[in-house]
């Protein structure tokens, strides 16, 4: 069946109608906040204690906007014969939002959980040198970073949690076994103390003894 003429163009002005008769809502920014979704890539932060200065996030960034300097630091044995480790100390981490793209690749590639995600988007600068983020600006947007999503009733639990749970039961049942031990010892030393004194005298007879012939 060949189309009517003109339907197209009627259900265009429907469209047009509905909209025109919908009421609008006109959003009350800034005075009124939006709400975002929890997955709002607004700016990046950086939690500088999991940084080990791999340089991953530098090298996958696509637009090089990542600045990242370190230096080198010899650490003691931990043990008496021990041998010295070196290890990486970061000096700068910088990002310049005025070059990134919000792709995101630099907190996927990240093995140490170093970086994140915030929703917080008011950063608007008059000057773009000022759009470079030092290490001590990244820190601070870690206060705004959302809480993790609670996890599924059924899924797995992290192998982060399991393991820590595992030694912490490990302890708790080594300081109970010892508990025990302590008060096994504590229950014995009267017992040896018993068996270890001499035996009394025995009493002399009682009456009159008759003189040896």
């Amino acid at each position: 069946m060949a189309p009517i003429p003109g339907s197209g163009l009627a259900k265009g002005l429907a469209v047009t109608l509905r909209t025109m008769t919908k009421k609008t809502v006109t959003a009350q920014y800034p005075d009124v906040q939006p709400e975002l979704p929890p997955r709002t890539r607004g700016v990046i932060a950086l939690f500088e204690e999991n940084c080990t200065v791999c340089m991953l996030c530098a090298r996958e960034c696509p637009d090089w906007c990542i600045y990242i300097d370190s230096h080198k630091e010899t650490v003691p044995p931990a043990a008496p014969g021990g041998r010295e480790r070196s290890r990486n100390v970061l000096d700068r981490f910088a990002i310049d939002f005025s070059l990134c793209m919000y792709c995101g690749i630099c907190i996927e590639v990240c093995p140490f959980d170093a970086l994140f995600w915030t929703p917080e988007f008011e950063y608007a600068e008059t000057d773009i040198h000022e759009l470079t983020h030092e290490r001590d600006k990244l820190r601070e947007w870690m206060w705004t970073v959302p809480a993790p999503p609670a996890l599924d009733p059924g899924a797995e639990e992290p192998k982060e949690i399991a393991a820590a749970r595992k030694t912490a039961d490990k302890l708790a049942a080594e300081l109970a076994a010892e508990q025990a031990a302590e008060a096994e010892r504590a229950a014995q030393a009267p017992r040896a103390e018993e068996a270890g004194q001499p035996d009394s005298p025995a009493a002399p007879p009682s009456g009159p003894q008759e003189g040896r012939s």
